[in-house]
């Protein structure tokens, strides 16, 4: 079985973001599992509190999800043609401490939905330099930027276009492919 950890970067409950990793969960391969984390009870990051009272609960979660997972999907909502801070923050926290020896060497694919014509271009472009900080190894391969994205999506945030689904089940086989291949070659 191939587990891959699957974080969306937006806390909102109808969340373009949210529904398309909802939809990626769904079109994975079989033999697959997206595993999606919860970042809702991440707090910001805050050294001293961190030095008072160690990884909060929320995080230490998060990192046992991603030390069982072979792979971590980040799906990234735009704003300001960048990355959401409450992601950032998200990963900043994940990675402190110990956390930072779980991303080493872990396959990362990053794609997003926007509601503008650039589908997250921007956002996905500037994850690069923090995954290589990390020493992760993101899938090059693959892109999926999602736009125009609110025509896409219902009410709920849950993905009802075709062809947006099949663009969607394409990218997430091409990521378990990759890392499939992996494991073959080791």
């Amino acid at each position: 079985m191939t587990t891959i950890l699957g974080l969306s970067g937006s806390l909102r409950r109808a969340s373009l973001n949210s529904g398309l990793l909802r939809a990626a969960r769904d079109a994975a391969p079989q033999g697959t599992r997206i595993v999606i984390g919860d970042i809702s009870g991440v707090p910001l990051y805050d050294g001293d509190d961190e030095a008072a009272n160690g990884t909060p609960p929320a995080v230490a979660a998060l990192n046992r999800q991603l030390a069982q997972a072979d792979g971590l999907l980040l799906v990234t909502p735009e704003y300001n043609n960048g990355i959401p801070g409450v992601f950032k923050n998200v990963i900043d926290w994940m990675s402190r401490g110990d956390g930072l020896a779980l991303f080493a060497g872990k396959p990362v694919a990053v794609m997003g939905a926007s509601p503008g014509g650039f589908g997250t271009t921007q956002a996905q472009t500037h994850w690069w330099p923090v995954l290589r900080t990390l020493k992760t190894r993101p899938w090059w391969d693959g892109r999926l930027m999602v736009s125009r994205a609110g025509g896409l999506f219902d009410a709920d945030g849950n993905l009802t276009d075709d062809k947006t689904r099949q663009q969607l089940a394409d990218f997430i086989a091409g990521f378990v492919a990759s890392l499939t291949a992996e494991r073959t070659a080791s």
